[in-house]
This record gives C-alpha cells, structure tokens and sequence, in this order.
C-alpha cells in the first residue's frame, strides 16, 4: 500500500509538473507574439498650457492669449520649442496642438505663409469611429489651396481626443526653412527661420478637407529658443514618452490568471 500511495504521488507530481511546463511555455509564447506585434501605445492625457510661452518656446493662439487647458472654450492653439540645433542637419523642435474640431486640426510651417508652400502637421480624429486618433503630413499649395500627402519622419507622438478637443505632441527633427516644403528633410542651407500657421478643417470620410487658415506668424527664428547646451547636439529621446502597452499587458494577465486557476 505504501508502495501503491508513493507511486501515484510520484505520478501526480509529474503529471502537475509537466501541466504548469507546457503552461509556462504558453505564457512565454503568448508574451513574444504581444510584444511582437504592432500595439496602438496608450500615453497618459496630454496636458497642454501656456507656460513658457515668449520664454522657452514659441507660441501662436486664436483667440488672443486663449487657454488651452481649458477645453470648454474655443482656443485653437499651437507652440513649438526647439531642442537641437546642427549646423550641418538643421534644427529639431517639439510640437503642441490643441483644438477643438470634428475633423483635424493643423500646424504648419513655411518660408512665406502668403505665397510659399505650407508643411502642415495634422492632428485630428475620424468620428465615424469613435473619434479615433490619427496623424499625418501634407504640403498645403496656397495658390490653389489643395492638400497632398507629405512624407515626413515624425517621432514621440502622443495624443488625447476628448469630445471634440484634440490635443497633440510630437517631435520633428532636422528642419531648414529654406528647403522646399515638399523635401524640408533634404537641407540646402541652415535656416531657422519659419511663418508658423495654424488652422483646422473637416474631415470628409477618410479625405482631409479644405484648411482654414486661423492664424499666422510673424517670421521667427527659433533657434532662440534653444538651450544652450543643446546646440550643436542632437537631442536625446525623452524617457516620459515611452509608450505604456497597457493592450498588451491585460490580456497577458488574464491569460496567466486562467492559467493558475486552471491548478486551484
């Protein structure tokens, strides 16, 4: 009997031991394929204020001195603060947007807000799906005021759509006004010289429509905006924009939760 009740312990204990192996090769597997794949990065609400502003970063509004903290009044607002400077690349600026639209809302950027071509960024949200966050590029042609795709590397995107109030923070990296709008990545000569425009629009299913221009610069250069110790530096990423996979990690929790449960 003592033989008989060691032997089925021996056998349970391999059979259990065999279970949570093939389980922890599960969970491992499951973890590689979430982190694999491609995860819209949830970020904490973006705040937005004024602070700084003549200071350490530019700023343009419309209204006159608007709020935009403050969601509950019309304040289509835009600020950008430079962060690196190399002579041989251009200068690299931060961005904050925040506006209230169904459709997008725009920030742009051109030697000549009168005749030149614009460099818009492009914040918006698409309400025919739930007021999904997207983000793009385009050149605006002020001469017949048409909207074409622009490509353009932009890094640490981050975002917030509440009712109808967008808010956007992204950064732009090697930019020389005195490129054309449609190559501003290609630099002929440094210049950190820029019109800064700001405005919005609708959005016509999945068609940006026309750009209403809100407000617009007077020439700046925003190399004064630099720290000094960033000049001629490249600036480095910041650690607060490192995207918090929370899609990720809930169903991985819950996956391992049903695992042990599995053994309770």
């Amino acid at each position: 009997l003592k033989q008989l009740i060691t032997a089925s312990t021996q056998l349970l204990t391999f059979t259990f031991t065999k279970r949570m192996e093939r389980t922890l090769i599960q969970v491992i597997a499951t973890m590689m394929v979430f982190l694999t794949l491609g995860f819209q990065p949830v970020f904490s609400q973006v705040e937005i204020t004024r602070t700084g502003c003549g200071t350490t970063k530019f700023c343009l509004e419309e209204p006159d001195k608007c709020n935009p903290a403050v969601n509950t009044t019309p304040c289509l607002f835009g600020s950008g603060k430079a962060t690196a400077f190399n002579s041989l690349t251009g200068i690299n600026l931060t961005f904050e947007l925040s506006g209230n639209s169904t459709g997008y809302i725009a920030l742009g950027l051109t030697q000549n807000a009168s005749v030149g071509p614009i460099m818009l960024f492009v914040c918006g949200q698409n309400s025919s799906s739930n007021g999904t966050f997207f983000f793009t590029t385009m050149t605006l042609d002020n001469v017949n005021n048409t909207l074409t795709s622009l490509a353009r590397n932009v890094t640490d995107i981050q975002s917030s759509v509440v009712d109808e109030n967008i808010k956007c923070r992204f950064s732009v990296s090697n930019l020389n006004a005195t490129a054309t709008a449609t190559a501003l990545q290609t630099r002929a000569n440094k210049d950190t010289t820029f019109q800064v425009v700001i405005g919005s629009g609708p959005l016509n299913g999945n068609t940006l429509g026309p750009f209403k221009l809100a407000r617009n610069s007077e020439s700046l250069d925003l190399s004064v905006f630099l720290p000094n110790s960033t000049t001629n530096t490249t600036a480095a990423p910041s650690g607060a924009n490192r995207p918090f996979y929370s899609n990720a990690v809930l169903p991985l929790l819950s996956f391992l939760t049903l695992s042990i449960l599995k053994f309770a």
